[in-house]
């Protein structure tokens, strides 16, 4: 096993033992899944109605990812990229971001002309920029937070 891999999953036993502490303190029942994707570890809260883990629109799920990371920082030592999801949100969200994306491909070299999509935050930004690099087209993010937007262009050569 790599050194690498060995962080990753210290990262996820730190963090569900975090994750496990907040579900007790909250007096709520999941269960923990962990897995490696993408060089980040990622840590799944699935189980009973945990929607308000998750919150409108991911905002309390964001929060506890980043409390966790803290958790994670705190123990390692080093800075964690770790990913949360908690009963398969992002997941969903990821389903319907790489549609999206899709369809902004398509109608790029449809049309050949850039395709604008509305503001996202940094996690669905790198959704859809992994699905438009998949689809063969090129895609940039324009703008400041909050509102920073990805563009799709059918090619290189458009994206300059």
């Amino acid at each position: 096993m790599s050194e690498r891999v060995s962080q990753l999953e210290k990262e996820g036993d730190v963090a569900a033992d975090y994750l496990e502490g907040l579900l007790d303190i909250a007096d709520l029942d999941g269960d923990i899944d962990m897995d490696i994707d993408n060089d980040r570890a990622v840590v799944s809260i699935v189980g009973a109605d945990l929607n308000q883990l998750v919150g409108e629109k991911g905002k309390v799920l964001d929060a506890i990812q980043e409390l966790t990371r803290l958790a994670v920082t705190r123990e390692t030592g080093e800075r964690s990229r770790l990913m949360l999801d908690i009963s398969g949100h992002r997941e969903a969200v990821r389903t319907k971001l790489i549609k999206v994306a899709q369809d902004a491909v398509k109608k790029a070299i449809e049309t050949g002309e850039a395709v604008e999509l509305k503001p996202m935050n940094a996690f669905e930004r790198k959704v859809v920029h992994d699905a438009v690099n998949d689809a063969g087209a090129v895609s940039v993010s324009e703008g400041e937070e909050p509102k920073r937007r990805i563009v799709v262009h059918p090619n290189k050569e458009s994206a300059n």
